[in-house]
């Protein structure tokens, strides 16, 4: 590294100092600093940033952290990136001085950082000592606040084309029927049902709807004592971990996979084994001797790849023999446009191996945190006992009003119309891909919510997703779902659960735009030829 690189890294190093603060994230600190910085004039408007890769190289963070805290700040409006550029602190009106240009003014040297003068004499201390705040560092035992995850910026709303997990589309939700159910659960008779404190049960109505309404179509036959209800799939992912998990244990997740499943599971800091996925799902004859698989079969998260019926039934084999627990999540089994259904692992199994965790809120509204458990009973106990000491009981008036929602057979209507939109949807973005961007890679799934997309070798998303947010446009980038990311990490997810049709086409091709823009920075002729 040249001496010139070395002194921009102090500078950097210098200017952008993280507070001590470590209950508060990194990359919350990281704003906070440029922020003070911006703030106090040591960045003045229109001064140049480093690249997220030189600022995480200098301050020893890692890139998705300051790709975060960048989106952040120019959401909040005190930086903004230019394509093919880089990124500013914002100019608010005319601040540059007369004379000169924008661009001279974007090009001025960074101000030299604030030095403590050397051999200075030390000012006499106070005569009372100040109170001290809690050493976080050294009191802190466990944190989650750098792993990488699935976030959207605070104004998601605002863009015109969010392909991004997690929205809620109004013109899917089933608004009249769930306020009848509601309303039926407010009348003073039903209120009995749901008002008593539940302490380790469950709404009884709830959990016989999914016993006979739900697990059934899954091929899942089980008693109420084998079945928990959480506040959604994620809370039965800590659980799970909180209960079965610790250093020692081995834990086997696809590679990629879901990376909220792995982030919940890492409380306990087991040994994670990532394992290969391929066409038909996980790659089941390459495992490594574990003690649980997490798996997503229906279809996998992110790749759609649905697992096959003959490595399913290879996978409970080998799970017998060689002593492992499956964790099953039964990831969006409902949304399916071509042929039938798989049989879920936890109808095929026929000795208690397989645990399987399953949501009944997500097709209506991921924020209406409803899941569910079925494991066996001595297992469910436990997690009873364990559920009560973190949240007591998932709302219930909710279970109360969701059951109602299922017996009046409210459920499967909604069903039918959520996949024939998808199904639009998924046309729709398939003839987008095709004619805006023909280089990409993609095979639409037969069923479920995204697209799984490949980019050409020189693109990383990271920057793609970057770029896309000046065209309005949110996308998944995909190194979130791999422990191991590569760079450059060519892999992204369009999401679908919450774009209308006629958006998809406008948003590919706002997409190619930033794909332009991003080729034009890496200097590839023949994208730019093509693309123009």
């Amino acid at each position: 590294m040249t001496s010139r690189h070395r002194t921009k890294d102090v500078q950097w190093e210098s200017l952008f100092a993280l507070q001590d603060k470590p209950a508060m994230p990194l990359q919350q600190r990281l704003r906070l600093a440029a922020v003070e910085a911006i703030l106090e004039g040591r960045l003045p408007p229109g001064a140049t940033l480093p690249s997220s890769r030189e600022l995480a190289k200098a301050l020893g963070l890692s890139r998705n952290t300051v790709t975060s805290a960048y989106m952040r700040l120019i959401d909040d409006g005190f930086l903004e990136a230019h394509p093919r550029s880089g990124v500013f602190v914002k100019v608010h009106g005319d601040q540059r001085p007369s004379g000169l240009s924008k661009a001279d003014w974007r090009a001025k040297p960074l101000p030299e950082p604030v030095r403590t003068p050397q051999n200075q004499p030390e000012r006499e201390a106070p005569a009372m000592t100040q109170p001290t705040s809690p050493d976080w560092s050294a009191r802190l035992i466990r944190s989650l606040s750098d792993r990488r995850t699935l976030a959207k910026p605070d104004q998601w709303r605002q863009y015109p084309y969010p392909f991004v997990y997690g929205t809620f589309d109004p013109q899917l939700f089933p608004t009249e029927a769930f306020r009848e159910c509601c309303v039926h659960s407010l009348a003073r008779v039903h209120l009995p049902q749901w008002t008593p404190d539940f302490e380790l049960s469950d709404v009884p109505e709830l959990i016989e709807q999914i016993r006979l309404r739900l697990l059934p179509k899954r091929g899942v036959f089980a008693l109420p004592e084998e079945i928990l209800i959480t506040v959604g799939a994620q809370h039965a992912y800590y659980m799970l971990g909180e209960a079965l998990f610790d250093a020692q244990s081995r834990v086997g997740l696809e590679e990629p996979g879901h990376p909220h499943a792995r982030n919940s599971f890492a409380s306990r800091q087991p040994q994670w084994q990532p394992l290969a996925v391929d066409d038909q799902g996980l790659v089941v004859d390459r495992l490594t001797p574990l003690d649980y698989v997490y798996v997503t079969p229906s279809h996998q998260s992110p790749t759609t790849r649905t697992l096959s019926l003959e490595r399913r039934k290879r996978l409970l084999a080998l799970a017998e023999q060689r002593d492992f627990v499956v964790i099953e999540d039964d990831y969006e089994a409902e949304n399916l446009y071509v042929g039938e259904p798989m049989p879920a692992l936890k109808s095929l199994d026929k000795v208690g191996r397989v645990i399987y965790v399953g949501s009944i809120s997500k097709s209506l509204s991921p924020s209406l945190r409803l899941g569910y458990i079925v494991a066996p009973r001595a297992l469910i106990a436990e997690l009873r006992v364990l559920r009560h000491a973190m949240v007591r009981h998932p709302s219930a008036f909710l279970q109360h009003a969701f059951a109602h929602f299922l017996s009046l057979g409210h459920h499967e209507p909604h069903a039918r119309r959520v996949n024939q939109a998808l199904q639009a949807r998924m046309q729709a973005v398939g003839e987008a891909l095709r004619r805006e961007l023909p280089d990409f890679q993609f095979e639409l799934p037969t069923g479920g919510a995204s697209v799984w997309v490949r980019a050409p070798d020189w693109a990383d998303t990271a920057e793609l997703a970057l770029m896309a947010r000046e065209q309005g446009v949110l996308i998944e980038a995909g190194e979130v779902f791999f422990m191991h990311p590569p760079y450059p990490c060519p892999f992204f997810r369009l999401r679908l659960s919450s774009i209308g049709v006629d958006q998809i086409g406008p948003g590919i091709r706002a997409l190619a735009v930033a794909v332009y823009d991003l080729a034009q920075a890496r200097g590839v002729p023949r994208v730019l030829a093509r693309l123009h």
